[in-house]
């Protein structure tokens, strides 16, 4: 029998600079959005910015996203987890439960249940011929731009929030694939965040523009 499970990636994203949401294919970033005393990325001093945008709507979302899944992390990511949601387990029951696969060079355990490392591109690819719940990653920046420029995303959950922040992580970045994804699902939120499930459609396509 042939598998093949979907990977995913949710990210919030805020416009930075230029770019707008109609032609938002670069230059979106995603540095410390949930919490104020986060993890610091150079001078970004504007951790936890997405608090003002919660609503209920938003939260239901978020909830769904916790059900119990696979994950697919980077290390930088990983090491923050590991210390973190093993002691917050009523929360999240579902990221302790479920199967953390771990991108390293550098690490083969850990004490944290469920952990599982793998080192190249090609543990991916078999890792999504594999049986089992659709992968999802989160956070992991390194990863994330690893995993488009070799073409293995397969639907992009994306928050977009009505900010400028001017910095930040960026979530594409100049080595991603071309591919074209289709809106699958949206809600737009009472405090106008973009709530959007895009799923993979193809190569992109070109023409003329309509007169």
């Amino acid at each position: 029998m042939h598998y093949r499970r979907s990977l995913c990636f949710n990210k919030f994203n805020e416009y930075e600079k230029d770019h707008c949401f109609v032609y938002a294919y670069a230059g979106w970033c995603y540095s410390g959005s949930r919490r104020p005393e986060g993890r610091r990325i150079g001078d970004f001093k504007y951790g936890g910015w997405t608090a003002p945008y919660g609503d209920e709507a938003y939260g239901k979302v978020v909830q769904e996203e916790l059900q119990p899944a696979s994950y697919l992390l980077g290390r930088k990511t990983f090491e923050i987890w590991e210390q973190y949601w093993p002691l917050h387990k009523d929360y999240w029951p579902g990221i302790n439960e479920g199967e953390k696969y771990v991108l390293s060079a550098t690490r083969n355990e850990s004490e944290w249940n469920n952990t599982r490392f793998i080192t190249t591109v090609a543990d991916i690819r078999q890792l999504k011929q594999s049986a089992g719940p659709d992968i999802q990653v989160w956070g992991s920046s390194e990863l994330v731009h690893l995993l488009l420029g070799n073409d293995l995303v397969d639907e992009l959950r994306l928050k977009i929030h009505p900010i400028l922040l001017g910095k930040g992580k960026r979530l594409f970045d100049t080595g991603a694939l071309p591919k074209s994804y289709t809106l699958s699902d949206h809600i737009i939120t009472s405090t106008g965040v973009i709530i959007g499930r895009y799923v993979r459609a193809g190569k992109v396509k070109t023409g003329p523009a309509e007169a």
